[in-house]
């Protein structure tokens, strides 16, 4: 294929005629990303016409083999490996090919399970054991009566299988309907919502018992509902004369959450009303004899388990993260209501918050033992004044149950009991609504408890987000969110709600997010080390728990020990010369970023100790020296295509390497922040040169922003050290900031038309030609070269002259997207 390189791909696999899977393969030795990388690269340079119609990508060094959906932006930590129904993996390419390329298999795969995610607008495709789980399904509906469960870790993907069973066992003639039942009414909604993500209109929720018995009579294949409304449909004589003519259908039922305790009774009246019906049940923590309440076994009422995957199994296979535990005032026999130990533990929350969230990249949920604990902490937070954003949620009906509170059920029954504490929550509430510019009561605690939890994802990039949230239950079950990281725990917790809880942090996002991060104030090892023990059938703790502080150093120290002996300065490094000498040392310094990143999130790191085996200064300066690197090598990447007799082999070429940069940017650091920190400057203070430097030095610091670096020193110059007064006087405006970024996006207009105007003068193009570009770029986000391509033949150079041409407007447009292209 011949785009803005010559690309020779390895293996495309056409199913009646159509190229729908590209195998990119490596040689032994090699990283396997760099296969990842390259097909990225394709996206952007070569992948047109019929190539387009690709669903899926399978990259193999021989003895790592891994498949993706093709959705370029999903990244690296989406690429599966395939398995057999126990879960053992096939890494080796030749196994890997007879089991995952077998005509039945990758037929079902390409026609029945791969999702188009219309929220998103991308690509999906299921992992083995959700395969495999729906798989179980479908054939305990078609050849038995049998009922069966799921046991799939928390985080695994359970809404995807379960919508992708759903959907095909609707599609049986022999199955009138298909419930899906949650257990409480956020999971409804969410669910509800996420249903229509996968397929629009492929099912119907139910706002209330009198809904969900119109929607029993409908056409509707797929039902949403909870089991409350189910219960009640079942169990009141008003509802269940209405649906009597049903209730010997044949109805297929798949449970969410099966380990609830409340499932024996509500699921035996629905399950002797509904007389036809078979059930299917999913958890991520089942309920054994051990951790039984009521006695009641999820074999006891859904059946034998169909499949598992544990959570063992997905931190194997890096689905789902290891969690680090760590525990601070543990074993302090102190009364745990003590406020000397609340105010104690609430400073060292917000001194370690910025260590623990990579300074507010991430969020935090802190969970304690009661409301009035809650309420008490709340006010101790609020009296040191602190600068991160805390809020809190809890219902406070009368009696309610630790259930009750986890599932977020009887919210908005107020009873004169809980007066005292409705108050606090709505004085509460009224801290929120100042933070945020809301105006919540308890009137309307649904919407509050739906606002903290759209903050608490940070998926609104115009929503400022909430950093701390104290919680008694709520939370702790259900809530999905890659942005959250760290669990505070001052709460007694054992068996499934331990896990549950831990559960919230390991979602996997990024390099950066590396493990979940729990900190205990109550010594609970042992339930720890029992809850792993029962959830992943192994006595191995370390497979799911991250080792202590002190293993992590020794790690460091002696890669950093290495690592100097072959490097002894930073200044070494511009001695470097071949291409395959720099990427020695980006590997080698690669190693040290990721280890960095994991160690510094321990609480007992000290980024000024001096017994680490580097100190931070020198990180810090070959940090530098591996940015310059990456700059040189990938962001002025020629636009000549590769040649067999290039002198540096392609393994060895840098274009492909990961350099992890997102380990040395932070979101944090973005036009809002340097803004603020903009707004904050006083031309006329003695520490104003200070600052000034202080603001370009944190840019060229972050791998993403030193590109605009210098964009940024202009636009002070003209704008603060050119204009102090103006500028001082939009400063003491309500609305300074928002001037400001008005005159920021005015600068920036101005000096990328300026930048385009020189390079189409220097090279003889109509500006027309280039804007088109970058619109087209904009738009797309991949690069088009047949534009330059089309408007350089028109210039009749010849092949050499345009090539070279090529390459140097191709090279200056990228220059320009990198500085004024803001997120």
């Amino acid at each position: 294929m011949e785009g803005r390189k010559k690309c020779r791909y390895d293996v495309t696999i056409l199913i009646n005629g159509l190229p729908l899977v590209q195998i990119e393969l490596k040689r032994r030795g090699v990283e396997l990303k760099q296969a990842y990388n390259q097909i990225q690269r394709y996206h952007k340079t070569s992948f047109h016409g019929l190539f387009d119609y690709i669903q899926l990508f399978v990259i193999s060094n021989g003895v790592n083999t891994r498949y993706f959906a093709n959705n370029p932006n999903s990244g690296y930590k989406f690429t599966f490996n395939w398995t057999d129904a126990a879960n053992v993996p096939f890494n080796e390419l030749d196994k890997f090919a007879v089991f995952f390329f077998e005509k039945c298999t990758l037929g079902k795969i390409i026609g029945k399970y791969i999702v188009l995610h219309e929220g998103d607008k991308c690509l999906m495709v299921l992992r083995p054991y959700q395969f495999y789980a729906v798989e179980k399904i479908l054939d305990k509906v078609t050849n038995s009566n049998d009922n069966g469960y799921i046991w799939h870790t928390t985080g695994a993907g359970k809404t995807l299988t379960s919508f992708k069973a759903a959907q095909l066992v609707s599609e049986l003639d022999d199955v009138d309907k298909v419930m899906f039942v949650v257990d409480r009414h956020d999971l409804d909604t969410q669910t509800q919502s996420e249903y229509e993500a996968f397929e629009p209109g492929a099912v119907d929720g139910t706002d209330n018992t009198d809904e969900l018995v119109k929607r029993l009579h409908s056409n509707s294949k797929i039902i949403i509902t909870t089991i409350q409304k189910l219960n009640a449909a079942v169990s009141k004589t008003w509802y269940s004369n209405k649906i009597e003519a049903i209730r010997h259908s044949r109805i297929v039922m798949i449970f969410d959450e099966c380990h609830r305790s409340h499932f024996g009774e509500s699921h035996k009246r629905i399950m002797k009303f509904f007389d036809n019906a078979q059930v299917f049940g999913f958890t991520g923590t089942p309920i054994f004899t051990e951790n039984a309440v009521d006695g009641h076994t999820t074999k006891e009422i859904f059946g034998n388990c169909l499949h598992q995957y544990l959570i063992k199994d997905a931190i194997a296979d890096e689905n789902v993260l290891g969690f680090l535990v760590e525990y601070y005032h543990g074993s302090e026999e102190v009364e745990k209501g003590n406020a000397n130990r609340m105010e104690e533990i609430a400073k060292f929350i917000l001194n370690n918050f910025n260590k623990s969230t990579f300074d507010g990249e991430f969020d935090a949920l802190f969970a304690v033992q009661s409301v009035p604990m809650l309420i008490r902490y709340y006010k101790i937070f609020k009296s040191l004044n602190p600068k991160i954003r805390i809020g809190a949620v809890f219902t406070y009906a009368a009696n309610s149950s630790q259930d009750d509170e986890q599932t977020g059920m009887n919210t908005g029954r107020y009873v004169s009991e809980s007066t005292g504490e409705a108050d606090e929550l709505q004085a509460i509430m009224n801290d929120y609504n100042e933070m945020f510019g809301t105006a919540f009561t308890t009137e309307n605690f649904r919407a509050y408890y739906d606002d903290i939890n759209l903050r608490m994802k940070k998926k609104k990039a115009d929503m400022k987000p909430l950093d701390l949230c104290l919680v008694v239950g709520m939370f702790l079950t259900g809530f999905d969110s890659k942005k959250l990281n760290t669990l505070y725990v001052d709460k007694n917790l054992e068996y499934h709600g331990l896990l549950q809880a831990f559960s919230r942090t390991n979602r996997v996002l990024n390099e950066k997010k590396r493990f979940g991060k729990i900190v205990c104030f109550r010594d609970l090892k042992s339930n720890v080390d029992t809850a792993i023990r029962l959830f992943s059938n192994s006595n191995n703790p370390e497979e799911i728990v991250r080792p202590p502080f002190e293993d992590v150093k020794k790690e460091y120290q002696q890669l950093a020990t290495d690592f100097l002996q072959k490097y002894p300065e930073p200044s070494s490094i511009d001695l470097l010369q071949s291409e395959k000498d720099k990427k020695d040392f980006v590997l080698a310094f690669r190693d040290i970023i990721r280890k960095h990143a994991e160690i510094q999130i321990y609480e007992d790191y000290n980024d000024d100790a001096d017994d680490l085996g580097m100190t931070e200064q020198q990180f810090m300066d070959f940090r530098s020296k591996y940015l310059d690197i990456h700059d040189t090598f990938i962001l002025v990447d020629s636009v000549s295509p590769v040649k067999s007799g290039d002198e540096t082999p392609g393994d060895e070429r840098l274009e492909d390497v990961d350099f992890c940069l997102e380990l040395l940017h932070s979101d944090i650091i973005n036009v809002a922040y340097i803004l603020e920190l903009i707004a904050d400057l006083d031309p006329y203070s003695n520490d104003y040169a200070e600052r000034r430097k202080n603001i370009i030095d944190t840019m060229i610091k972050d791998a993403e922003m030193r590109n605009k670096a210098k964009l940024i020193d202009g636009f002070i110059q003209k704008n603060v050290d050119e204009d102090k007064e103006n500028f001082m006087a939009q400063r003491k405006k309500a609305d300074g900031t928002s001037e400001l970024e008005e005159r920021l996006n005015r600068y920036i207009s101005t000096e990328r038309e300026k930048a385009v105007n020189s390079l189409a003068q220097d090279e003889g193009l109509a500006t027309d030609v280039l804007d088109h570009y970058l619109k087209e770029y904009d738009y797309l986000q991949k690069e088009q070269p047949e534009i330059i391509q089309k408007a350089l033949k028109e210039k009749h150079l010849g092949l050499i002259k345009t090539r070279k041409a090529l390459t140097r407007i191709m090279d200056r447009l990228r220059s320009i997207i990198r500085t004024f292209n803001w997120d």
